[in-house]
């Protein structure tokens, strides 16, 4: 699933003005009065204003709803609300952006953008490259950047989007300005979810802490009665691995769970495009597909099997997460630190793993949590990287 945050600032004020057209572009940025102000003076004040930025910050912190803030901000002028609603839409002609869905940034992708940043603005004042997910990009791939950000076309503006400045090289860093964004706190989350979705506030409050203040995923929890029993039924799972037989068994059942919650977000988009596309070749639903346009249905179910396997590892790493923050509680108890729980449901449990364990041993699990993550990352079969992390957790030793 694509786990970006769908950020709104409506319950910063506690009210809503109406917006006048400046204000439309930040509308829906939420809790980031510092970037928005700095990303504003530079859409207006020239000498303030850098060719290619980076906007980093947590899972959920608002990066691309900020990026594409400063993009109608940059080609439309102040009083043109169509024009920023357009490109807030992604319909405008000056905006180039680029969010994969698959594992990595492609190269030919990538050489997409670099071509259009080329272009001269059509309409609005600056063309802007918006590159969500930059932190997907291979080595190579973000060699194929590099001029196109040390020489860009005078109006021409790159906003690159990523966790942190170290998830990219060196070089593209030394040719970026770095925006840095604010993590939420979980009670300003939690009030933010509630006044959304109408939830209780006990509920938004237990959700933006197990998303651990990431909003999109606080508001999916907040939300859905079977996600939350999930997560703390994989926990439970997870604590009670005793040996390889036990690993074996969960390692199966989580990747099980993530695999048919991976289905069920895809399936239902997965079948409207394929609708949609024969519809535009002019073909009616049931007919046979004739053999000039396999290569298009081909292409769109290549595309499609990308996404899932995107979705499938997204869904893996919030379990991986889910798992860091438990064994990060045990840790907090061990030493002396039990105010600060993520998983407060858990506490007693947590309290006798904190009990039996060292912290050696918990800290020997939490790095292969992190360790199981980047293999993931790097196409490692899910159920056995699971597999071996789980026996790490039930022996303390690393397989």
């Amino acid at each position: 699933m694509d786990s970006r945050a769908l950020d709104g600032d409506a319950a910063e004020n506690g009210a809503v003005a109406v917006a006048t057209a400046a204000d439309i572009p930040w509308g829906a940025v939420w809790g980031q009065a510092d970037a928005v102000t700095a990303l504003q003076e530079a859409a207006s004040d020239p000498s303030a204003m850098t060719h290619a930025w980076l906007i980093t910050g947590p899972p959920g912190s608002g990066r691309s709803t900020l990026a594409y803030a400063f993009a109608a901000a940059l080609i439309a002028e102040a009083d043109d609300e169509p024009a920023m609603r357009q490109v807030l839409a992604g319909t405008h002609p000056d905006l180039t952006a680029l969010r994969t869905e698959g594992v990595i940034i492609s190269i030919k992708d990538a050489r997409a953008l670099v071509e259009r940043s080329y272009f001269s603005p059509s309409l609005g004042r600056y063309r802007v490259i918006v590159m969500e997910d930059a932190d997907r990009m291979s080595e190579r791939t973000s060699n194929v950047l590099l001029k196109a950000l040390e020489e860009p076309p005078e109006r021409t503006v790159w906003v690159l989007c990523a966790p942190s400045d170290a998830d990219l090289l060196p070089t593209i860093r030394s040719r970026v300005r770095t925006l840095r964004l604010r993590e939420p706190e979980v009670a300003d989350v939690a009030a933010l979810i509630s006044e959304r979705t109408g939830v209780d506030r006990a509920i938004a409050e237990q959700s933006a802490r197990h998303a651990q203040r990431h909003i999109g995923m606080a508001q999916r929890l907040a939300t859905d009665a079977a996600a939350r029993a999930r997560r703390d039924h994989t926990l439970r799972a997870v604590l009670g691995v005793r040996g390889v037989g036990d690993a074996v068994e969960v390692a199966g059942r989580i990747v099980l769970a993530a695999t048919d919650d991976a289905k069920a977000l895809t399936a239902e988009r997965d079948e409207a495009e394929r609708a949609s596309l024969l519809h535009t070749l002019g073909l009616a639903d049931g007919a046979p597909v004739p053999p000039a346009v396999r290569a298009q249905l081909s292409a769109l179910e290549d595309d499609q099997k990308r996404r899932a396997t995107r979705s499938l590892r997204d869904g893996l790493d919030r379990v991986l997460t889910d798992l860091e923050s438990m064994f990060r509680d045990v840790l907090m108890l061990q030493f002396g630190r039990g105010d600060e729980l993520i998983n407060t449901e858990l506490a007693a449990e947590l309290g006798a793993l904190a009990r039996g364990w060292s912290p050696e041993r918990t800290l020997a699990v939490v790095d292969r949590i992190a360790e199981t993550r980047r293999n993931l990352e790097q196409n490692a079969a899910p159920a056995l990287a699971l597999e071996s992390m789980l026996v790490t957790v039930a022996s303390g030793r690393t397989p």
